[in-house]
C-alpha cells in the first residue's frame, strides 16, 4: 500500500540528484573497479504503514495488499500479528530538545527518493523492495562485550519500550541533497550499556543482512556486501546517535531501512546503516561498505564538514521536495552535542 495519492513515478518537482553529480559518483565507482548496476529487477512499489485513529478505536492496516484490496485487522483481536505487536511502540514522546529549524519534509517525498544499494542503485527503491521481508526480525548483540545476547525485534521493543523517543532530525546526503524526518528509536548508549563493552572495545560494528534473494544487487559482486558501517565507541553512545525503528510516527518503511537501523544526524547519511542484523563491539575500526570502495572519498568518520570536499563540494545542500538551497553547517549544525567527539 501507498503512503501517499501522488504517483510516485511523477516529476519530484526538481529534488532529483543533479546529473552531474550522479553521473560523477559512476565515474568514481568505475574508477575503483566497481561498475554501478541498474538494479532494475523487482515488481511494485511498497511504501508501507498507514494508521487511522476513529474516536472509538484504532483501525490498524497491515501495509501489506492482496490485489488492489488491504487487510485491515482491528486492535482488539485475539491475537495481535508480528507487525501489529510493532505498532504499539508507535507514536512515541517526541524529546522536544530537537527542532528542524526549517520545515519537515512531507513523508511521500522522503518515502520515494531513498539509497539503498541491496536493492538499486537509483533513488526509486520503493521499486525494488517488494521481496524483502523484514518481519519477523533478530538482532544480535556480541563481540566484545559481557552480555551478548539475541533478541528478537518485537522483544527489542518491550524490552526498551520507556526508552523510545521521537526526535527532529536533520538528514544530510553526501550527494549534498538533505531533508528533515522524524525518527523513533530508542538511545544506541542505552543498549550499548546493557551490553557492557570490555574495556578492550574500541568501536561498533553494524552489520546490515545478507539476502540475495530478496535484494537483487546482491547477486553482484560489485560490492562487498554484506552493507558494513562503524562508528568509535564514543560516537555511538553520544546522545544523538539512535537505534532507530520507526519514522513519522510509525514503523520503518523498507526503503527506509526497516525495521531497524541507526541514525547518526552529524554524519552523511551512508553512515547510519540500514536494516541491522548484527551489532559487534570490536578493538579496531573495522572496514566499512564505502570505505572500502573508495577510502579517499569516503572516509571512516565522514563527518558532515561543508569546507572538506568529497567526491564533489559540500557546502551547500538541497532539500527534498522544495528544492530550496541551504548552507551546509559543520556537523550538519549538531556542534554543540559532537564537536568535543573531535579536538583539533
Amino acid at each position: 500500500m501507498f503512503i501517499h495519492s501522488k504517483d510516485p513515478l511523477e516529476s519530484v518537482g526538481g529534488t532529483e540528484t543533479p546529473e552531474d553529480v550522479y553521473l560523477n559518483r559512476r565515474k568514481w565507482l568505475r574508477a575503483a573497479g566497481f561498475a554501478v548496476g541498474a538494479g532494475v529487477l523487482g515488481g511494485g512499489g511498497y511504501l508501507g504503514w498507514r494508521s487511522y485513529r476513529g474516536s472509538d478505536e484504532a483501525v490498524i492496516q497491515s501495509g501489506r495488499s492482496v490485489g488492489n484490496e488491504t487487510v485491515e485487522i482491528a486492535p482488539e483481536a485475539p491475537q495481535l500479528s508480528y507487525e501489529e505487536q510493532l505498532l504499539t511502540s508507535y507514536p512515541a514522546t517526541r524529546d522536544e530538545r530537537f527542532t528542524y529549524g526549517r520545515y519537515e519534509t512531507e513523508r511521500a517525498e522522503a518515502a520515494r527518493y531513498t539509497n539503498f544499494y541491496e536493492f538499486s542503485s537509483t533513488k526509486l527503491t520503493w521499486r525494488y523492495i517488494d521481496d524483502f521481508n523484514p518481519y519477523p526480525w533478530e538482532i544480535t548483540i556480541d563481540g566484545l562485550c559481557r552480555n551478548q545476547t539475541k533478541l528478537d525485534l518485537a522483544d527489542f521493543q518491550k524490552l526498551y519500550a520507556d526508552d523510545m523517543v521521537e526526535r527532529q532530525y536533520r538528514h544530510r546526503c553526501v550527494e549534498t541533497w538533505a531533508m528533515a524526518v522524524p525518527w523513533t528509536g530508542v538511545p544506541l548508549a542505552n543498549i550499548i550499556k546493557a551490553a557492557d563493552p570490555l574495556p578492550e572495545a574500541t568501536h561498533v560494528r553494524f552489520v546490515s543482512f545478507m539476502r540475495p534473494d530478496e535484494a537483487p544487487q546482491q547477486q553482484t559482486d560489485e560490492y562487498p556486501w554484506p552493507y558494513v558501517e562503524g562508528m568509535t565507541l564514543a560516537e555511538a553512545t553520544n546522545e544523538l546517535t539512535l537505534l532507530a525503528t520507526g519514522i513519522y510516527g510509525q514503523p520503518l518503511l523498507k526503503q527506509h531501512g526497516a525495521p531497524i537501523r541507526t541514525v547518526v544526524p552529524w554524519k552523511y547519511g551512508f553512515k547510519s546503516a540500514k536494516s541491522i542484523q548484527r551489532i559487534e563491539f570490536v578493538n579496531r575500526e573495522p572496514g566499512t561498505f564505502w570505505t572500502t570502495l573508495m577510502p579517499e572519498a569516503y572516509p571512516f568518520e565522514s563527518n558532515v564538514e561543508p569546507d572538506v570536499p568529497r567526491p564533489w563540494p559540500q557546502n551547500s545542500e538541497r532539500m527534498l521536495g522544495t528544492g530550496e538551497i541551504l548552507p551546509t553547517q559543520l556537523y550538519n549544525g549538531y556542534g554543540d552535542y559532537v564537536a568535543k567527539l573531535y579536538p583539533a
